[in-house]
C-alpha cells in the first residue's frame, strides 16, 4: 500500500513491472469473437504469414486490455482504497504489433497525483507494454485512474 502523503516523492519513478503475460492464439482467438473484430490478420495464421507481419498478431485492443491485470501486478494501491476506476487516456500510442505467441509485461511510472477532495485521488501513469526480445514497446499510454480513499 502507497499512502497518499508519499505520492509526490514517487511522481517521476517507475513504480512497477507486472509479470509477463502469455498473448497466444486462443486468447486472440478469444478476443476477436468477444469483440466481433476478426480482421484475418488477427484470426487466420495462412492468410497473416504472406503479410508484413508474417503471422497473426494481436488487437491493439487486446494489448491494451490487458493493462488492468498489468496494473494489479504491478501498482501498489492506495492506502485505505475502496475502489478505483479507469478514468481514461490522456495518450495512447500503438508502436508495434505483438505476435501470437508472444509475451508482454507492463511497466509502469506515477507522473502525477492530483488530490480531488473527499478522499478522491486522480493518478496519472506511464504505461509501457513491451514485447519479449522485441526492441520497440507494443504501446505507450497516459492512463488515469481514480482512486477513492476511505475515512
Amino acid at each position: 500500500m502507497t499512502r497518499p502523503s508519499d505520492l509526490s516523492s514517487l511522481i517521476g519513478q517507475e513504480v512497477g513491472v507486472s509479470r509477463w503475460i502469455e498473448v497466444d492464439q486462443a486468447r486472440i482467438d478469444a478476443f476477436a469473437d468477444i469483440t466481433e473484430d476478426r480482421q484475418f490478420i488477427h484470426i487466420d495464421p495462412e492468410a497473416a504469414k504472406a503479410t508484413p507481419f508474417g503471422g497473426t498478431i494481436a488487437h491493439g485492443f487486446l494489448t491494451l486490455s490487458l493493462a488492468s491485470a498489468m496494473s494489479y501486478d504491478a501498482v501498489k494501491p492506495l492506502e485505505g482504497v475502496v475502489m478505483g476506476v479507469n478514468y481514461g487516456f490522456d495518450k495512447l500510442r500503438f508502436l508495434a504489433p505483438v505476435p501470437a505467441g508472444s509475451r508482454v509485461r507492463g511497466r509502469f511510472k506515477l507522473l502525477s497525483a492530483e488530490d480531488k477532495g473527499g478522499g478522491r485521488w486522480l493518478l496519472k501513469h506511464e504505461l509501457t507494454v513491451e514485447i519479449e526480445g522485441a526492441d520497440k514497446p507494443a504501446l505507450i499510454a497516459e492512463w488515469l485512474g481514480m482512486q477513492m480513499v476511505g475515512g
